[in-house]
């Protein structure tokens, strides 16, 4: 069986995971620390902050700037559940719009979405392919969307407008204008999960990058106790003969990286851009160049003139199907030992959203694309006889399913 996306676990991740438990150090540390720094430095964004998932990073942001009952949150109706949880989660109202063509959330619809409980704008950079942040930045930006901006915090008050967080858990190593992700925008969260391109097991990091007067370091600081309980001293900061004592400022939240899992992200970051991404992008281009003859798939668009994915997924289309369609193709897929996947069954067709009264038909563009969406396997060590293998079982399914009368 072809796998869709197992983790890349060689001996130099495996040595740098030993390494860190014999140095007796595996929780928040020294690795965390420098990975940190290091993914500023590859971003080029301001600050970083390590974490235990995106997830986390996504639901401190929107309590760091006061997010809560009342508000509203932006999203796209196509993402996964856990963009729209985080919103639930500090009691605020998350806003679906639909997406276009690449699968990313339309700006005009962003704008007519707009009311004075608007808080902060979460777009997700699908499959690891930008969103459009210039426009983006602009809309927020406009005067009169700023007027209509009503803040209540010290945060929202010193921004003075929308604040831009980019769900960015597919898109590390991406680029916009000439410029990576994570320095694009006011902040922008990525994912380090086990299937993701850059993996720590799980994890994720917050790369703050938040305009003057804003001090993006002191931010940090801050985020650093916000998500360690409130507690003002970490275990490294204590390991100072002396400095045992500690106290606990706010009743914070328990979501920091430990060394463990920087270990493995400090050897997947230094090989990224040298190994992972291209191969990764080989993959896309072998895709692309077997499909591309065929009438009835819609190939996504990973790249233009002014960005480029981080070739995360592969969503083909399959023009003219429908989802049951698309599902029994899927189905002759894994019967010929290949795996492939669905990004995603969009969230307001979930029963507890779909509960709240969230309906897919208000989002017929999502809609249109997630009936027909197959991702491809997309793997460091998928290798082209395997891509030949994927490439002939969605084929023969396809001939398969759409050649008969299903």
């Amino acid at each position: 069986m072809i796998p869709f996306s197992p983790p890349h676990i060689d001996q130099k991740i495996i040595d740098e995971v030993v390494d860190t438990l014999k140095s007796g150090w595996i929780t928040t540390g020294p690795k965390t620390k420098r990975f940190e720094k290091e993914l500023t430095a590859y971003n080029g964004n301001k600050a970083t902050l390590c974490l235990n998932s995106a997830t986390a990073g996504l639901e401190i942001m929107l309590r760091w700037f006061g997010v809560t009952a009342g508000d509203e949150v932006i999203l796209p109706a196509y993402t996964y559940s856990a963009t729209a949880n985080v919103v639930v989660h500090c009691g605020a109202t998350p806003v679906f719009v639909d997406v276009c063509s690449d699968f990313n959330i339309c700006i005009p619809e962003i704008a007519k979405a707009i009311t004075p409980k608007t808080k902060v704008i979460m777009p997700v950079d699908f499959g690891g392919y930008p969103c459009d942040y210039d426009a983006m930045m602009h809309l927020v930006n406009d005067p009169a969307i700023k007027k209509m901006f009503q803040p209540k915090t010290k945060e929202q008050e010193m921004l003075g407008r929308i604040m831009i967080l980019s769900d960015a858990a597919h898109s590390i190593g991406a680029w916009y204008k000439g410029k990576r992700t994570g320095a694009l925008t006011d902040v922008s969260v990525f994912s380090f999960h086990a299937v993701k391109n850059l993996t720590t097991a799980e994890g994720g990091a917050i790369a703050l990058n938040f305009p003057a007067p804003f001090d993006n370091e002191e931010i940090y600081k801050y985020l650093c106790i916000k998500t360690l309980h409130g507690q003002n001293k970490d275990a490294l900061a204590k390991t100072i003969p002396g400095n045992w004592r500690y106290d606990i400022v706010e009743a914070g939240f328990k979501m920091n990286m430990t060394d463990i899992m920087a270990s493995i992200g400090l050897v997947e970051l230094e090989r990224y851009d040298r190994e992972i991404l291209p191969a990764r992008k080989a993959i896309f281009e072998a895709y692309t160049a077997a499909f591309s003859s065929e009438d009835w798939a819609i190939i996504p668009e990973f790249k233009n003139d002014i960005k480029c994915s981080s070739y995360h997924l592969y969503p083909l289309r399959i023009k003219g199907a429908t989802e049951q369609q698309r599902d029994a193709i899927i189905a002759l897929i894994f019967e010929k030992q290949v795996s492939v996947n669905v990004h995603f069954i969009p969230v307001p067709m979930m029963s507890y959203y779909s509960g709240r009264g969230y309906s897919i038909n208000n989002y017929p563009r999502t809609f249109a694309m997630y009936v027909n969406e197959i991702s491809l396997p997309v793997y460091v060590d998928l290798t082209p006889d395997k891509v030949n293998a994927v490439v002939r079982a969605v084929k023969d399914a396809f001939t398969a399913i759409m050649q008969s009368n299903f």
